[in-house]
């Protein structure tokens, strides 16, 4: 009995250690811009090269910069000054009045709700389409990239109250029992703790945060998605950069092998609810980059990151 449960675990490590192989090496066989191809329009559906939102048909309902920075296609003017409260009024967000500035709200947050909203932007609306492979359970019948009128009833039907916030509010802390063990400098850079730095040898810091006027780190929607890369990621050993504009002295990125990992849902980081290894944990891992009173590290947990 016990020799067959030892060659149980044993097949059930090799197994583990077979997914890991194959995470590394992933090859998308599909473009890797993925749904943000926009039904073929591809780069010029958000960077118009010569006429910006005008050249994509679209005609700014207020302000005229929206074709002015980045070369932004799409309108973005009904977003501006708008406020979207998540959590009630708690994490209440007031987007700038503008694209021009190039702020970190406007890139992490105005522009993507210009295509993700659909509360405000309407007229811009992705389609309700998610172009991704799913498991056959996953999500249900709502994309889960689709933003805004999320078909729930009561106090957060069509708004942004179900959403994760995003905003000047949505600050990053630390200290238990909700947080990793780090502290947040001057400049509103992370500097990790002794139970968040092993959690970054065993999975890693692929979040970017943005820095709030009170310089504190605050989540964006860049915060942990490239719009860039939907299927797959590149992990390096690089210096660890703890927040924007602030590398660490000391310490990388992540811990894990060096190549190409699956992800899903243009995550910045290793991420797939689709693999099929039951003992996978790398989308729990993904989340707890910032809800570190969650992780393994700060419980007395040895588990590593399985793939």
């Amino acid at each position: 009995m016990k020799r067959n449960l030892s060659i149980s675990i044993a097949i059930m490590f090799l197994a583990t250690a077979s997914f890991a192989a194959a995470q590394i090496g992933a090859a998308p066989a599909t473009d890797v811009l993925g749904a943000h191809l926009n039904y073929g329009r591809g780069c010029p559906a958000c960077h118009a090269p010569h006429s910006g939102a005008l050249g994509n048909g679209k005609t700014p309902l207020a302000g005229t910069d929206t074709g002015s920075y980045a070369l932004w296609g799409e309108d973005a003017s009904p977003l501006y000054g708008a406020t979207i409260s998540f959590g009630a009024t708690k994490y209440a967000e007031t987007l700038p009045s503008g694209i021009a500035s190039g702020s970190s709200e406007v890139t992490g947050i105005l522009m993507c709700l210009s295509c993700h909203d659909g509360n405000i932007a309407k007229g811009a609306m992705m389609r309700n389409a998610v172009y991704e492979i799913l498991p056959s359970t996953y999500g249900g019948t709502a994309p889960p990239t689709l933003i805004g009128n999320n078909g729930v009833s009561g106090a957060g039907a069509a708004s942004y109250l179900t959403d994760h916030p995003v905003g000047t509010n949505a600050t990053i802390s630390c200290g238990a029992p909700y947080n990793w063990d780090c502290s947040i400098s001057a400049t509103g850079a992370i500097q990790p703790g002794p139970n968040m730095t092993r959690f970054i040898n065993n999975y890693g810091f692929f979040v970017k945060p943005g820095v709030n006027a009170a310089n504190q780190p605050m989540v964006l929607c860049t915060t942990c998605h490239n719009q860039h890369l939907m299927n797959v990621v590149s992990v390096t050993n690089k210096p660890f950069t703890y927040s924007t504009g602030t590398v660490a002295t000391s310490g990388t990125q992540t811990g894990l092998p060096s190549g190409s990992y699956a992800t899903m849902f243009f995550i910045l980081a290793p991420y797939n609810p689709a693999d099929s290894n039951p003992y996978t944990n790398q989308t729990a891992q993904f989340c707890r980059q910032c809800h570190g009173g969650e992780a393994n590290e700060s419980n007395g947990g040895t588990a590593g990151t399985v793939f």
